[in-house]
């Protein structure tokens, strides 16, 4: 991809034309003040997912269970949706997608998802263009997440901020802790100060997108949306970086130490 025409800036859709006017209704009722209602996502689950081996030996990465909680990181992700007004979610499957789609037939959820199988590996952004075709409506924005991310933040303040900068795409921004401990010094060389695990400087790509009506079609075939679409989006100054909220849990569960982690870090917020 070495260019593109940028379409008309989005237009907030009115709350009727979702699958269930009652349910479009609770959603913009729940929705900030001017923003668009969002009931559609995706979610990115096509990943070997060989890090965390040997978890994914026999089931694809968001099936993986995060110890302590009795349930797959995809679940926790859909009645997270679901939460936030989401009612249709399509599934980008790859790796062991038939594990994955016999778990959806089998469990409760809170909302329609359905899936769509990579006949081959298609990347980040060609694996979004595929499963954004399925959306049941097109006409509308749409959230999408990497199907390895566990988070609780407010969805709907996100899809507001999106619309308030009448952009075309809008990522989540986390400050990751760096995983060693960081040593201070003065100009002189003398240490004054161990500081375990830091919060980082740099602001990340958090894995979670609100995304316009029509950004599909900017989406790369095959590759990463990230080296492609999203540097000429920012060029045009229709890209935006949502900064969650401070103290908003976050973390990519992408190996056997993270889920480690991760249940540790949800039994101390459970005590507090």
């Amino acid at each position: 991809m070495t260019g593109f025409d940028l379409p008309a800036a989005p237009q907030a859709p009115s709350p009727a034309q979702g699958p269930s006017a009652e349910a479009a209704t609770t959603a913009a009722r729940a929705a900030p003040i001017g923003a668009p209602t969002v009931t559609q996502a995706v979610i990115l689950a096509g990943g070997q997912g060989s890090r965390l081996r040997p978890y994914t030996d026999d089931r694809p990465k968001p099936l993986v269970e995060i110890p302590g909680t009795g349930t797959p990181i995809v679940g926790h992700q859909l009645a997270w949706l679901a939460a936030e007004g989401v009612t249709d979610v399509v599934i980008s499957c790859g790796h062991l997608a038939e594990v994955l789609q016999a778990w959806l037939d089998q469990a409760e959820l809170p909302l329609r998802a359905r899936t769509v199988v990579e006949a081959e590996p298609l990347g980040r952004g060609g694996g979004l263009k595929f499963a954004a075709r399925a959306l049941p409506r097109p006409d509308e924005p749409w959230y999408a997440t990497n199907g390895d991310i566990w988070t609780r933040f407010s969805l709907r303040e996100m899809a507001a901020f999106h619309h308030e900068r009448d952009a075309l795409a809008t990522l989540a921004l986390a400050r990751p802790r760096i995983p060693w401990g960081a040593v201070e010094t003065d100009r002189f060389g003398n240490v004054l100060d161990f500081i375990e695990a830091p919060p980082s400087p740099f602001l990340i790509n958090a894995g979670l997108y609100v995304f316009a009506p029509g950004f599909a079609e900017l989406l790369p075939d095959v590759g990463d949306h990230e080296r492609t679409t999203f540097p000429q989006l920012a060029r045009a100054r229709r890209l935006a970086g949502y900064q969650l909220p401070q103290g908003v849990y976050w973390r990519a569960i992408d190996t056997a130490k993270d889920l480690t982690e991760a249940a540790k870090e949800l039994a101390s917020l459970q005590r507090s």
